[in-house]
């Protein structure tokens, strides 16, 4: 069992927890993840890990409460435990010959953005980092953005707060006004990473985006994160999450991971918390 000795809520949907998970903090990296069960009924779910803190044993989560297995981790509190915190999986970002990085975090997406450009600023590379919110209302980790940066750029789409307009928006100006960048890394919804890949394929930039397929036991074993790559099949659990934008197959990606949003609906709308049906059956 795993408890959650920290919670904070960052804005309406998403929640920051540290959990005490001493093994995966001891040897966790910047782009890894791990993966949770609330219960022993529970689904096994993918997380980016957000932080660490080797001394104190603690790994730092952050996520948006969209599906049920999220919404029941976002109801627990702190001194709470959940089942299963098994990590750290998957390849680090590689932050090693690099001088010069853009760092493109897009919502909740930012907050897998954070430990990476943290990495990169703390290996001593020259760091700009783009963030994008819909509105100010849902802005995370500015602060910690500002630290693990040498120039921030925040982004809103209605312009409620920082510049107005999406991070493709800002990426492109920097490209055209003559940035030279060894790499850029997309962190985001799916169509976010696209267009990023789209707008820096002109100018030659390398570009690695970290995606977030359907995945199940996180080994390799399920083959459920396949991804195309290349035109090669590869396994985000193993072989990334980390790859080459300029040639991921987004459109598989995208169909592949809209596949099950209808059911899912359906278990949120139509579950119960089984002590609140034994309440009700004790009533009745």
């Amino acid at each position: 069992m795993y408890k959650i000795v920290r919670k904070e809520e960052l804005n309406s949907a998403v929640t920051l927890m540290e959990i005490e998970a001493p093994f995966v903090a001891k040897k966790a990296k910047a782009g890894q993840f791990i993966i949770f069960r609330i219960d022993d009924k529970g689904e096994r779910v993918p997380l980016t890990i957000a932080g660490y803190d080797r001394e104190k044993g603690t790994v730092t989560i952050i996520f948006q409460k969209v599906g049920l297995s999220t919404k029941m981790l976002g109801e627990l509190q702190e001194g709470d435990y959940i089942q299963d915190f098994v990590g750290p999986l998957g390849k680090p970002t590689d932050v090693e010959g690099k001088k010069r990085v853009c760092v493109v975090g897009g919502g909740v997406g930012c907050a897998i953005a954070y430990p990476s450009a943290k990495a990169f600023k703390e290996a001593g590379v020259e760091v700009d980092v783009i963030v994008g919110f819909r509105s100010k209302d849902i802005v995370i980790l500015e602060e910690e953005f500002k630290e693990a940066s040498d120039h921030l750029y925040l982004m809103t789409d209605d312009g409620s707060y920082g510049e107005k307009g999406f991070v493709t928006v800002k990426l492109q100006e920097l490209l055209e006004a003559g940035n030279q960048y060894d790499e850029v890394l997309a962190i985001g919804p799916i169509p976010m990473m696209k267009f990023v890949c789209k707008t820096t394929e002109p100018f030659g930039v390398k570009t690695i985006v970290s995606l977030n397929p359907i995945m199940v036991d996180g080994t390799g074993m399920c083959g459920g994160c396949r991804v195309t790559v290349g035109g090669e099949v590869k396994f985000a659990c193993v072989d990334g999450p980390d790859f080459d934008g300029h040639q991921v197959d987004f459109a598989e990606l995208m169909n592949r991971n809209g596949v099950y949003k209808e059911r899912e609906s359906q278990v949120v709308e139509t579950h119960m918390c089984r002590l609140e049906k034994l309440g009700r059956d004790l009533i009745q």
